[in-house]
């Protein structure tokens, strides 16, 4: 008789519910409450992968065209925050200039 290989792997690894039940009771808490989120994530990520697959460049390509695109968008972004921040600033400057004469 021989004992190892797959069924004994199978047979050892706990399932996902015997793991979830080994768990504190803080530990499910959080983990029930988070479970939505981790599920519209990952819908989230096979969407954009499904959208990735129909180019005719291999997926990554499309993925690192999709980041570089959300990174100079992010940019942007920050650099018209700071843009309105500065003259906000400079507004003020003046019109306390303004209420000191």
């Amino acid at each position: 008789m021989c004992v190892g290989g797959p069924a004994l792997i199978y047979y050892v690894t706990p399932t996902e519910e015997q793991l979830f039940l080994k768990y504190n009771p803080e530990l499910q808490k959080r983990s029930l409450e988070r479970r939505k989120e981790k599920q519209e994530d990952f819908d989230n990520f096979v969407t954009r992968l499904k959208e990735y697959s129909k180019s005719d460049k291999p997926v990554w390509a499309v993925w690192e065209q999709e980041a570089e695109q959300q990174r100079k968008l992010g940019i942007q972004k920050e650099l018209d925050r700071r843009r309105e921040a500065a003259a906000e600033a400079e507004a003020r400057k003046v019109e306390m200039r303004s209420s000191l004469r």
